[in-house]
């Protein structure tokens, strides 16, 4: 990724907020509840590859995973669902969707980051075949992207936009949000001023989970539960695993290289 198409999407993020920042001093609306939700395990996602463009269905453990979140958010009075238009997201939030009666809107913004020539690849792969291009992602996966692919930059520009225009469309409402790892970590780094630089590293999301997002207005999110797996287990106790590999290369406890 060149330093002109950094710059370009430095720009459209800074005029968006400047755009937002200007009609919330016009008015404020109630707080609205944002659901995010990763979409539940897939094959590849079980093992361990890169998948963000690959369209790949849930596995019957992703299945059984979106069944039991499903059943815990029976109650919630939801207003609409938005999804990425991907077949595993889709599916996710129709099973979600169903006991509100609601239909499912995709949204092309929500989908997952792209790894180009990458998808379908192991990180190890990925080393073995493209050992700079691996480099350079693992000292800036924002800004860098394999070619092919996107930054992380790129997929924050188009999906932060889309979900400050949902939380403006419904003002005090509830609203659930399917989409994918990484996306959703990007939003949430964005959202609440973390280094997105780090969100491989800093920030893990299980599939099917439960990340919950309140917004006293477009400008304001206050992050309110993240990462939630509890309707894993029958009982309410799932505690999520120690995180080993999962594309991030300093929680891999089997390598001897630190991360860049």
């Amino acid at each position: 990724m060149g330093s002109e198409d950094v710059c370009r999407g430095y720009a459209r993020i800074v005029a968006f907020c400047r755009r937002i920042c200007d009609k919330t001093r016009v008015s404020t609306s109630p707080t609205t509840r944002v659901f995010m939700v990763r979409h539940g395990a897939t094959v590849l996602s079980a093992e361990d590859r890169f998948a963000g463009a690959t369209d790949v269905a849930l596995s019957e453990e992703g299945r059984e995973q979106t069944r039991r979140l499903s059943k815990r958010l029976t109650n919630e009075k939801i207003a609409a669902v938005y999804a990425s238009p991907l077949g595993r997201t889709v599916e996710t939030s129709r099973i979600l969707a169903a006991p509100h009666g609601l239909e499912v809107e995709t949204r092309a913004e929500l989908r997952e980051i792209s790894h180009g020539r990458w998808e379908q690849m192991t990180r190890r792969e990925v080393e073995a075949a493209f050992p700079d291009e691996a480099r350079d992602w693992e000292a800036d996966p924002y800004t860098f992207a394999p070619v092919g692919g996107e930054s992380g930059l790129a997929v924050t520009a188009r999906a932060l936009p889309i979900v400050i225009d949902l939380v403006r469309a419904h003002p005090g409402e509830t609203i659930l949000v399917v989409s994918h790892k990484a996306t959703i970590r990007l939003l949430l780094s964005s959202l609440l001023g973390f280094d997105s630089r780090r969100y491989r590293d800093n920030l893990d999301l299980q599939p099917a989970s439960l990340s919950i997002v309140d917004f006293k207005d477009p400008t304001h999110p206050r992050l309110c539960l993240f990462n939630d797996t509890s309707h894993y287990a029958e009982a309410g106790h799932a505690i999520p695993p120690v995180a080993t590999a999962r594309l991030s290369k300093s929680w891999d406890e089997s390598s001897a290289s630190p991360n860049l």
